[in-house]
């Protein structure tokens, strides 16, 4: 691995949902913890989705991993 990931989840969308970034590219638009774990698995990262909350290399922006509404 070249060097650290970077893993940014935005604040939710004025339509609720939250844009989730890996080294500046879009996986998608997760909803809940469980989709940011599956779109870090298929990034090749694997976390257990209970712990998601927790990983120190998430940058949750504005807010944390608790708010997903508009």
């Amino acid at each position: 691995m070249a060097g650290p990931i970077r893993v940014v989840v935005q604040p939710p969308s004025a339509t609720g949902g939250r844009r989730v970034r890996v080294d500046g590219e879009i996986l998608g638009l997760a909803y809940g913890v469980r989709d940011v774990a599956e779109f870090l698995r298929r990034a090749g990262l694997e976390v257990d989705p209970s712990v998601v909350a927790q990983v120190p290399w998430i940058d949750w922006r504005a807010v944390g991993p608790e708010d997903w509404g508009p």
